[in-house]
C-alpha cells in the first residue's frame, strides 16, 4: 500500500475507519486535528465520505483530510445537543424502511426523515416491511399518504422473498443508504437481497415490542448485482437540524407543487386567505397527517430545530 492514498469509508466505529481503496480495506484512525475544526458533528468522518489517507511515523494510516460532501442525512444528536449526527454521505438514494406493527415506525419519524433528505439533496423511498404482518387497511391508507406526496413505497416480507426482486432491482448500480427503526427489518432485508453479506440480524423483544439492535456501527457493503448499500444502526428519533422554518413547506413535496397557488408569495400556509395549501388539505389533495406533521414542526419550540 503506497504511502498516500484516497479511498471510501466503508465503516465507522467511531475510533477506527475501514477505507476501501482499489479493492482493498484499510483500517483507518482520525487525525486528531480533524477534531479541531469548528465541526458540531459527533462523527466529523461517516460511511461514504471520501477521504485522504496517509501513513504516519509509525506505520498506521490516518485519515488526513475529508472531501466536501455532495449529500448527507443529517439528525441532530440523540442528547439534543447542538451536535448533529451525519448518518452518511455521497448516497445515491435512501430506503427508509417502516412497519405499521411490530413494531409501529411514528409517522411522525416518517416524515422528519423525509424532510431531511428534500432538505440535503437525498432522493428518498419508503419499504413497507413485514408486509405479511401488517393490516391492509392500514398499508392502503399509509400508501394513499406517502404516494400521494409523491414518494416511491414499496412492499416486502423478506424472510419469505416476497417483494425482495423489486428491492433488488430498486437499488442496482446505486449507493442506498438503508435506515429505520429498530427492528424493522433492515439487516433482514440486506441479506435477502444479498445472501453472501455477513449482517446479524436479531428479533423483536416481547416485552416491550421494540427492536433490539443488531447493527452496531454503520456499514456499507457492496451488492452481488452492483452497487452498495448502507446499513445502519435502529434509529430511535429524529430531531431536525438547520431547517429554517420559512423554508420547512419546501420539504414537502405536495406542498410544493401546491403552493404557486398561494395568494401571497411568502405564504406561511397556516392561516392566510387565500392559501391554496390550506385549500388542497381541505379537499383532500393533501394528506391531512401531512399537513399536521408540517404544523407540528413549524411550532416546535426549538427542541429540534436550531
Amino acid at each position: 500500500m503506497e504511502k498516500r492514498f484516497t479511498g471510501t469509508v466503508v465503516r465507522a466505529t467511531g475510533s477506527w475507519y475501514e477505507v476501501r481503496h482499489d479493492g482493498e480495506t484499510v483500517r483507518c484512525r482520525m487525525r486528531g486535528r480533524l477534531r479541531l475544526q469548528g465541526r458540531r458533528s459527533t462523527n466529523p468522518v461517516v460511511v461514504g465520505d471520501e477521504v485522504a489517507c496517509e501513513a504516519d511515523d509509525g506505520g498506521d494510516y490516518v485519515i488526513a483530510d475529508i472531501a466536501p460532501r455532495r449529500n448527507y442525512v443529517i439528525r441532530r444528536a440523540s442528547n439534543l445537543s447542538k451536535e448533529s449526527h451525519i448518518i452518511a454521505a455521497n448516497v445515491d438514494r435512501a430506503l427508509l424502511v417502516v412497519t405499521l406493527r411490530a413494531p409501529e415506525t411514528a409517522t411522525e419519524f416518517v416524515d422528519r426523515f423525509l424532510v431531511t433528505c428534500e432538505a440535503y439533496k437525498v432522493p428518498a423511498a419508503i419499504l413497507l416491511s413485514k408486509i405479511d404482518l401488517q393490516d391492509p387497511e392500514a398499508v392502503a391508507a399509509f400508501r394513499a399518504v406517502y404516494e400521494g406526496a409523491g414518494y416511491r413505497v414499496l412492499e416486502a416480507a423478506a424472510p419469505q422473498g416476497v417483494g425482495v426482486e423489486e428491492v433488488r432491482e430498486l437499488l442496482a448500480g446505486c449507493t442506498t443508504l438503508v435506515a429505520g427503526n429498530s427492528g424493522v427489518g433492515k439487516s433482514t432485508l440486506v441479506r435477502a437481497i444479498d445472501p453472501s453479506l455477513d449482517i446479524r440480524t436479531g428479533e423483536i423483544s416481547e416485552s416491550h415490542r421494540k427492536g433490539r439492535h443488531t447493527t452496531t456501527f454503520s456499514a456499507m457493503y457492496p451488492l452481488a448485482g452492483g452497487g452498495a448499500v448502507i446499513d445502519t444502526p435502529g434509529i430511535k428519533g429524529f430531531g431536525l437540524l438547520d431547517i429554517d422554518g420559512a423554508e420547512l413547506w419546501h420539504y414537502f413535496p405536495e406542498m410544493m407543487r401546491t403552493a404557486p397557488g398561494c395568494r401571497f408569495y411568502n405564504c406561511t400556509h397556516t392561516h392566510e386567505p387565500g392559501c391554496a395549501v390550506v385549500e388542497a388539505v381541505r379537499r383532500g389533495e393533501i394528506a391531512p397527517a401531512r399537513y399536521e406533521s408540517y404544523l407540528k414542526i413549524l411550532d416546535e419550540d426549538g427542541k429540534y430545530r436550531k
